[in-house]
């Protein structure tokens, strides 16, 4: 009995030893197994922290490295802003110019033209063109023995001009008026009664345009739409009364002064030697003037050698889509 107790004893002592084994055997697989090691969690943790700031939360990077981005991220983002405001700018600058376009495009023709620069309504002097033109123009207020003549220079030389004429010539002479208008020439207003414009009420001025308006397409049938007037004297009331009667007024740029009756040479020099002659030139001359018809061939045969064609003041012109410098120069808006 006491030796089966004691061989008891030594199974409890050997199955308790193998127990305290196995404990510690499991113990010690169980920590090889744990993953990540605690240390390492906190390392990692710290690292992320540090790389906030950058954008970035995993992987390493010295402190250099980390300045170094830094810089590079500023910088990106510099960049990044300039590109999005000049994108912005450009798209601005592009909606604009479609905008101003746009308008050009559909807006009525007549809101191109304008006869005002500062404030001054100004008639037509002269034509800004590529074209080496001129044109040659006639008031005719006075007189009618050189008519006939001039036409057959005119004629000879196979020119056109324009004569500008006032109503009491025109009911004086009206078969001249017929002939001027079958050879090919402009037939202009010149007032009805050749006076000072300024100095008419608006209904005057309207009413110096139209009697003569009338008078003229009830010869001709022809429609007048070139004004000059009397003397050269206009002011903005006169222009604007000019146009609301729908015609063009017209001035001159180069004057020949055939009215002082200086002689046949001293029109041919202030005309073809004029420091105004130029493309788009607008020549002042009289039917009624003692010297121009002696005049008028010389000075057509100077004009051609220098290259000008003579054309009418109609054709010269502008009839849309123009404005004026502050010299009375049209110019075309297109």
């Amino acid at each position: 009995m006491a030796e089966k107790r004691k061989w008891n004893d030594k199974i409890k002592l050997a199955m308790g030893e193998l127990e305290n084994k196995m404990q510690r055997e499991h113990r010690g697989r169980g920590r090889k197994e744990v993953w990540p090691e605690p240390g390492k969690v906190e390392e990692w943790n710290a690292e992320r922290e540090r790389q906030r700031g950058f954008g970035q939360y995993c992987g390493s990077m010295s402190t250099a490295s980390r300045e170094q981005t830094k810089k590079e991220h500023k910088r990106e983002l510099f960049f990044k802003n300039v590109a999005v405001q000049t994108a912005k700018s450009a798209a601005f600058l592009l909606a604009a110019v479609a905008l101003v376009q746009g308008i050009a495009r559909f807006l009525p023709d007549s809101i191109t033209v304008s006869s005002s620069v500062g404030g001054r309504e100004l008639p037509i002097y002269c034509v800004e063109t590529d074209k080496k033109q001129v044109a040659l123009s006639f008031d005719a207020a006075w007189g009618n023995e050189d008519t006939g003549r001039i036409l057959e220079i005119l004629k000879k030389h196979d020119v056109k001009v324009t004569f500008f004429m006032t109503g009491g010539w025109v009911e004086s002479y009206p078969e001249d008026v017929r002939a001027i208008l079958a050879a090919g020439h402009d037939l202009g207003n010149h007032s009805e009664n050749h006076k000072n414009m300024s100095q008419l009420s608006d209904e005057e001025c309207q009413e110096e345009i139209r009697k003569v308006h009338t008078k003229v397409q009830e010869l001709t049938g022809y429609e007048m739409c070139l004004f000059r007037p009397p003397y050269g004297d206009y002011d903005n009331h006169v222009i604007k009364n000019v146009q609301k009667c729908g015609y063009y007024p017209i001035q001159w740029s180069i004057d020949s002064l055939d009215w002082k009756d200086y002689g046949a040479d001293d029109i041919v020099r202030r005309v073809v030697e004029s420091d105004k002659l130029n493309n788009g030139a607008i020549i002042l001359m009289h039917n009624g003037a003692k010297y121009t018809a002696d005049a008028l061939d010389a000075v057509i045969t100077g004009l051609q050698e220098k290259g000008y064609e003579i054309v009418p003041i109609s054709q010269l012109i502008y009839k849309d889509k123009y404005h004026m410098k502050a010299d009375g120069t049209q110019v075309s808006g297109e």
